[in-house]
């Protein structure tokens, strides 16, 4: 039969940059372990950050990350006209779009089936983007 659990986890505030929070939400779902196989699906409720798998172990690659995007959408873009909210409110929500704002991910044997160098990031565009809210969605049996 199969089960589903749903959790919101509100995350601590970080800095402009790309923050692995892998571990906050497997702690925040323990439900995962019950299933033998099902998936985890992971959904941001912003515009101006994002969500995306990749490296977890060197950070350089999100240093590099975030050298890239900045350079590729720079906040000096003179042409936004959405600046109500400060420099970097449309070059993150442009930066956002190319990202995702949700994942899903398998789990297997009662853990996330990530690769071995995967990690969850949170991609964060803006330099006071505050708290951010997630909902995680576990389905399986």
């Amino acid at each position: 039969m199969t089960q589903f659990f749903q959790k919101s986890l509100q995350l601590p505030k970080f800095q402009s940059g790309y923050h692995l929070i892998t571990d906050e939400i497997v702690a925040a779902i323990p439900e995962i372990k019950s299933f033998q196989i099902g998936f985890l699906q992971v959904f941001i409720h912003h515009t101006s950050a994002a969500l995306t798998i990749n490296e977890n172990a060197d950070p350089t690659v999100r240093k590099d990350f975030q050298t890239f995007i900045n350079e590729l959408i720079p906040e000096s873009y003179t042409r936004f006209v959405h600046t109500d909210e400060g420099p970097d409110d449309m070059p993150a929500h442009i930066k956002a779009s190319f990202f995702n704002a949700s994942l899903q991910i398998p789990i297997t044997d009662g853990i996330l089936n990530l690769g071995i160098w995967q990690g969850i990031y949170l991609c964060e565009f803006r330099r006071n983007g505050g708290r951010r809210n997630l909902i995680l969605t576990a389905f399986g049996q």
